[in-house]
């Protein structure tokens, strides 16, 4: 078709491809990519902020892709989020304080849980899940592991041995239609203490709304 218009809005030349625009999908996981480099350590708090302002700006693709161009490649998680996908992180502590990862932390394809008497929390709500299984290899004594998890999210205790440790397992209800996005697999040893598997805590107001967490 001769005639074409460009993004800019003038005429494009013949032969000549116009570029790609830019869905609020695309600018939006390019955000995720520089919030997760900037934890990294690969970006400063004003590149972060620069970037992102350029990136819910962005009227094209080649626009956003410059905004990473530097950066460590990222695969695409299952619900079109960008994240480091790392094969084996490993967690290795000994008593001190309490060890989190929360928010929209990227999951490994492994982890591993080296701790003695410190507290776990794992949470999954809000986890950029890069594919549909997770092991977790515990090695860990004393303190609490907490696992709070939310529809589409299923924990498999069955590796797991408990010596002295008692279980705590409270399943999140699953909404029909909702499928199964993560499984994890727990597997190795917990000494003393407690595992706990939960839903999120309901707010103030969602208690008294009668309301389910989130």
């Amino acid at each position: 078709m001769s005639g074409e218009i460009s993004p800019t809005g003038k005429p494009s030349d013949p032969g000549s491809s116009p570029e790609l625009r830019a869905s609020h999908a695309d600018r939006d996981r390019v955000v995720d990519v520089l919030r997760i480099a900037a934890g990294d350590g690969l970006l400063d708090a004003d590149e972060l902020d620069e970037r992102v302002e350029l990136a819910l700006s962005a009227r094209t693709l080649s626009e956003l892709a410059v905004l990473t161009a530097d950066l460590p490649a990222l695969s695409v998680a299952a619900d079109g989020t960008a994240a480091e996908v790392k094969d084996v992180v490993r967690i290795e502590q000994a008593f001190s304080g309490p060890i989190e990862r929360t928010g929209r932390w990227a999951l490994p394809r492994r982890l591993e849980l080296a701790v003695s008497w410190c507290d776990v929390t794992l949470d999954f709500t809000e986890a950029v899940v890069t594919q549909n299984t997770l092991r977790i290899d515990v090695a860990m004594a004393g303190k609490s592991l907490t696992l709070v998890t939310k529809p589409g999210v299923e924990v498999d205790v069955d590796g797991l041995v408990l010596v002295h440790c008692k279980l705590k397992h409270r399943r999140t209800p699953q909404p029909d239609g909702v499928p199964t996005t993560l499984r994890v697999r727990l597997v190795g040893q917990k000494a003393h203490g407690n595992v706990v598997v939960r839903p999120p805590r309901r707010t103030l107001g969602q208690w008294l709304l009668r309301r389910p967490a989130g």
